[in-house]
């Protein structure tokens, strides 16, 4: 019996990395993918690597993320965060194959200050936002058999986040000032890679094709951008002095959501998952990180 094949692309980013540890304890043939193996914005590149391997799964991580740049290059911006979806949800339709796509809390404006559910309209405020979105609509719109997982301020112990920036900051500065009025829920990727997994070993128990559609995943708990500092230098027991901002005091050229705290109730479910709090998933990570 041959063993269930998982795609991973973007795998050099912070979620892809994470699948890749994850990968050595799990019984399936996972192949990783970045920019080098496999250019997801040419579609003939990409037909021609499903057509070349017989894959189940394909979880697509690769995004844009670059926020503020993504502002004065929103060409760069949709080649990846839509055409290359598109790209890939074409090949899985033509292969079989179920796509699990990786999204974003920007696409939506955060002004309702209540959790926001899968039925919650999307309103972005930033050409990230609204990239990630079109991208949302384009892989559900090609490949039925899509699952879109909305997650929000990643961070891992890989690539470059703003839990490893605030610590690189917090011992170059005596101070250091961070949002106070920007409201959501952090995530150690660890935790959403060791979901992902799970949701494709129990696709047959939970009959996947019949699921699939958008969900929400995130740690538990809420926070602020400036809860997420502060529990960065504390338990990393960096000493500066932390200022909290509001957001009209700190301008960037692209505008974040206010309130983004996702209802996880749908993922958790469907799925029969348990998600980790916040803070213990932080502690787990940076104890993985060398002072």
């Amino acid at each position: 019996m041959e063993k269930t094949t998982i795609l991973v692309t973007g795998a050099n980013g912070q979620l892809g990395s994470e699948l890749n540890i994850i990968s050595a304890y799990e019984p399936y043939h996972f192949i990783f993918t970045d920019i080098k193996e496999l250019n997801l914005t040419d579609g003939a590149e990409v037909n021609s690597f499903f057509n070349t391997h017989k894959i189940d799964f394909c979880i697509n991580c690769a995004a844009y993320t670059a926020v503020d740049n993504a502002e004065k290059n929103i060409e760069a911006a949709r080649a990846v965060n839509v055409d290359a979806v598109q790209n890939i949800a074409e090949a899985c339709t033509i292969n079989n194959t179920y796509l699990i796509h990786i999204s974003t809390d920007f696409v939506f404006r955060g002004n309702t200050f209540l959790p926001l559910t899968e039925e919650a309209k999307p309103d972005p405020v930033s050409v990230y936002g609204f990239t990630k979105l079109e991208g949302e609509s384009v892989a559900l719109k090609t490949n039925r058999k899509t699952l879109i997982i909305r997650t929000s301020w990643l961070y891992s112990s890989f690539g470059n986040n703003f839990m490893k920036t605030m610590i690189r900051f917090g011992k170059e500065r005596e101070e250091l000032g961070v949002v106070v009025d920007q409201i959501g829920t952090p995530t150690y990727a660890g935790d959403l890679a060791k979901a992902i997994i799970e949701i494709i070993k129990k696709s047959d128990q939970y009959d996947l094709e019949q699921n699939c559609g958008l969900y929400h995943y995130s740690n538990e708990g809420v926070a602020s951008w400036y809860d997420f500092a502060k529990a960065v230098l504390d338990l990393k027991s960096i000493n500066v002095n932390l200022k909290p901002l509001k957001t009209t005091e700190y301008h960037t050229p692209a505008k974040r959501p206010q309130y983004c705290l996702m209802d996880k109730s749908k993922i958790k479910k469907t799925f029969n998952l348990k998600i980790p709090y916040w803070r213990d998933s932080l502690k787990l990570c940076l104890e993985l990180i060398d002072d």
